[in-house]
């Protein structure tokens, strides 16, 4: 759930200032109760209260859903993308642009479908990464919604159009609760 700063009633404190306090708490005792736990997922990074896993990461990059640049670290790449992702759907959310329609979503899921030799190979990136068709289908929904958004809000020449958008993000990023945890390496 998103906050927007409310007060917490006589605490003194914002829930803006609660969720990394609370976020923080539960890294410690994660990290105390002992190296011998099995690591099943780790929070990257919070997002205005929305959690990106390294299986989100991993989901997103083995989908090719996001194509990291040639870096020295793909996991930095595809993260710094859906954290982008995720401040742009927020402003989605909030100006709600007209919804795609079920068969745009059915072709985008396709087009993911297609990037695997064989329905068993697409199949099993989905149970790797833990996710079904159903939140694959909303994913490409919210992607049409971006898109939609981005042609609609920024009218500008396609030459022009990537640094105009990449200076609005960057802006976003400024205003936004943005927690980074990811550390390389680790």
């Amino acid at each position: 759930m998103r906050h927007e700063g409310h007060s917490a009633k006589g605490k003194g404190l914002s829930l803006r200032t609660l969720t990394p306090v609370c976020l923080l708490t539960l890294l410690f005792f994660a990290a105390a109760s002992g190296a011998s736990g099995e690591v099943i997922d780790r929070v990257l990074a919070v997002v205005s209260g929305s959690l990106i896993t390294l299986s989100d990461v991993n989901a997103a990059h083995d989908l090719g859903l996001v194509t990291p640049r040639p870096s020295g670290d793909p996991i930095r790449e595809v993260l710094s993308q859906l954290i982008d992702r995720e401040l742009q759907l927020a402003e989605v959310d909030r100006y709600a642009p007209p919804e795609p329609s079920a068969a745009d979503v059915d072709r985008e899921v396709q087009t993911v479908r297609l990037r695997f030799p064989s329905a068993e190979a697409f199949e099993a990136v989905l149970a790797r990464s833990g996710i079904d068709l159903a939140h694959l289908r909303e994913t490409m929904r919210e992607n049409l919604r971006i898109r939609g958004y981005l042609a609609q809000r920024f009218s500008v020449s396609e030459d022009r159009r990537q640094q105009v958008v990449d200076e609005w993000v960057a802006g976003l990023r400024r205003r936004a609760d943005v927690i980074d945890l990811y550390l390389a390496g680790r």
